[in-house]
């Protein structure tokens, strides 16, 4: 089940996550809000999160279905200088093409683990991990999980990776969970009521 808000906030606010080293954060964790107001570069597994995990295949062509809200929140952020990657181990042109519509700015598609892949691209951006917000749903992702900034899990992730997460969304996979996330980060860094403004003009 998804935490609620204050669920998730009261597990922020306990501190520590289990399994990470806290040896260059300082003794207390900011607030949810402080950091993801520290948010630079988001960070999505895609099979579980951009989509509900399913894949048709049969035809010429391996289908997957993306949410549109999700979308749109990717593109919103893009526009406020948020940078958004997806980082998946299962290669696919439906995922390549996806991220060619929205013009994600990193797409990581190796097979292995995701971890070597997220450092390669900080080493390559200069970003930090207290700057990245990471939006997993399964066991592949624990590793990113549990160094990145925000450490975010879908509501129909595993529970491993709810456990490890800072923030559960309500939403799951491929159902807004990364929209609701996209928001989070927009309300905190004070860039939500202007891409509201501009729509309702």
């Amino acid at each position: 089940m998804p935490r609620s808000d204050a669920e998730n906030r009261k597990r922020w606010a306990q501190g520590r996550k289990p399994g990470r080293d806290h040896s260059d954060r300082g003794a207390r964790l900011p607030s949810l809000d402080a950091a993801l107001r520290r948010i630079r570069l988001l960070l999505c597994d895609v099979d579980g999160v951009l989509t509900d995990a399913s894949v048709s295949i049969g035809g010429p062509h391996e289908v997957k279905q993306f949410n549109i809200r999700d979308g749109l929140g990717l593109v919103n952020l893009r526009r406020q200088g948020v940078k958004v990657g997806w980082i998946s181990s299962r290669p696919s042109p439906a995922t390549a093409r996806r991220a060619r519509e929205l013009k994600i700015d990193f797409l990581r598609q190796e097979k292995g683990a995701k971890l070597p892949a997220v450092e390669s691209l900080l080493a390559q951006t200069g970003f930090r991990w207290d700057e990245v917000c990471y939006v997993g749903d399964d066991i592949v992702d624990l590793g990113v999980l549990k160094r990145a900034g925000v450490a975010v899990a879908v509501a129909s992730g595993v529970a491993e990776a709810r456990a490890a997460a800072h923030y559960v969304t309500r939403a799951g996979g491929g159902q807004g969970a990364v929209r609701e996330v996209a928001e989070l980060i927009l309300k905190a860094q004070h860039k939500w009521a202007r891409i509201v403004a501009e729509h309702a003009a």
